[in-house]
């Protein structure tokens, strides 16, 4: 059986409350995981955001590609 792999980039807000992750969005591409994370920090105007890849399931490997903006130093993924 292979592997099962999503590139995805997650933006993240500042509140009240602290940084809060958003909405994740899988992307085709490692790339593509790349650019929606710049356009979600830089066009969108969110704090910051991420573009990662996670491999495996139900154990799941998380490898970060980019950050971008203010984002925690844990991510929630």
């Amino acid at each position: 059986m292979s592997e099962i792999t999503h590139f995805i980039a997650i933006p993240f807000d500042l509140t009240d409350d602290g940084i809060v992750a958003g909405q994740p969005f899988k992307c085709a591409t490692p790339a593509s995981a790349i650019e929606r994370a710049k356009g979600f920090w830089q066009i969108l105007g969110h704090a910051g955001a991420v573009a990662f890849v996670r491999t495996g399931y139900p154990e799941a490997q998380i490898t970060v590609l980019r950050r971008f903006g203010t984002v925690p130093d844990k991510l929630p993924i």
